[in-house]
């Protein structure tokens, strides 16, 4: 997924991949991250997603990055928040009490910036990239991340050749490639949720897997 092609879809008000509520996953299974309360979080990709809200009820230091300006503002008026915003290099930051939006290109962030992050919660930034993106992604988070930092990660899986994407299927082969220098890999979750989605089904989908990953990280770097 190109720059150009997610603001547009935040332009044009394309963005069915919002959900309405906070994911039931991280709900269910951020606890395996064992952070404590008060802990630096970090969400990427993040759009207006109502998980920073949770995330911020559970005591956390929150931050997140996320290209669309639109974005930006829409998860702060909508949320009822007001914040300050501030030039932060390639940034604009938006700030209140103990939740920072990172407004720019993820690829601009630096380990200064996640200096004090103890956990990442990723539902959408994996899955929205292509194979490509996938590494660049998966190179630069690890190579920003404290030493330590464990992730809570959510996948899709189906068949890539039935649907174009995003979001993009990402099997366990590929996690493995993508992440076992650096973490131990537990899948926590498994489940065919293609009823949950007519829209998928209605273009040919015939199995759409939902997995949820606690990728533990190994105390020295990979």
């Amino acid at each position: 997924m190109n720059p150009e092609f997610w603001l547009a879809n935040w332009n044009n008000n394309k963005i069915g991949f919002h959900q309405q509520e906070t994911n039931s996953h991280l709900i269910s299974f951020w606890q395996h991250l064992n952070v404590a309360p008060s802990c630096h979080v970090f969400v990427p990709l993040c759009g207006k997603s109502l998980d920073l809200i949770w995330l911020y009820q559970q005591g956390h230091n929150v931050l997140g990055v996320e290209l669309s300006a639109i974005a930006a503002s829409q998860f702060f008026s909508e949320n009822g928040l007001s914040y300050a915003t501030f030039k932060q290099a390639d940034f604009h930051c938006h700030q209140t009490d103990r939740l920072t939006l990172l407004q720019g290109d993820f690829f601009n962030l630096t380990a200064d910036h996640l200096q004090n992050v103890q956990g990442v919660f990723d539902r959408a930034s994996l899955i929205a990239l292509p194979p490509e993106l996938r590494q660049k992604y998966v190179r630069h988070l690890k190579s920003i991340l404290p030493v330590g930092t464990n992730i809570l990660l959510l996948t899709l899986e189906y068949e890539q050749s039935e649907l174009t994407g995003p979001p993009f299927s990402v099997n366990e082969a590929e996690i493995q490639v993508l992440y076992q220098d650096s973490y131990k890999i537990r899948l926590l979750f498994a489940q065919d949720v293609l009823d949950s989605y007519p829209q998928f089904r209605s273009i040919g989908l015939k199995s759409l897997q939902e997995k949820v990953y606690l990728l533990k990280a190994y105390k020295t770097a990979g």
